[in-house]
């Protein structure tokens, strides 16, 4: 299949598709007139690609192990699971720094309010 119905078929943009071949993903049988070729099981392929990058993953580290997971359960795969436990070290990391800047911006609305009800008080006076 060409390039353009891999994309119609997966929902994954032209674009994206030439991507992820320029980083080894994807691996099309080229024509002599440059036309890519994919054969049916890369639809499969792409959808996983999909997977990993919506679980934050980058390209390259999804290079690292995919033709592992596509040939194996990912449970068999050894490279999967430290690239998981450090992504959730990284994501534990952005979880407090958010929850912080989360408090910060509590502090900060509550001490606004209690300064304008405090201005409203004097005013009245």
């Amino acid at each position: 299949m060409k390039i353009g119905e891999l994309a119609k078929r997966t929902g994954v943009s032209i674009r994206s598709l030439r991507y992820y071949e320029q980083q080894g993903l994807l691996v099309p049988l080229r024509h002599d007139n440059g036309y890519r070729e994919y054969s049916p099981f890369v639809v499969d392929q792409v959808r996983t690609i999909q997977l990993y990058l919506n679980l934050g993953l980058s390209t390259e580290q999804i290079a690292g192990f995919l033709q592992c997971v596509l040939k194996n359960k990912e449970a068999f795969c050894d490279e999967v699971l430290p690239i998981y436990q450090q992504k959730l070290k990284e994501i534990d990391a952005q979880i407090q720094l958010l929850s912080h800047i989360k408090q910060n911006l509590i502090d900060r609305i509550d001490s606004i309010l209690l300064e304008r009800t405090h201005q409203s008080e004097e005013e009245r006076k």
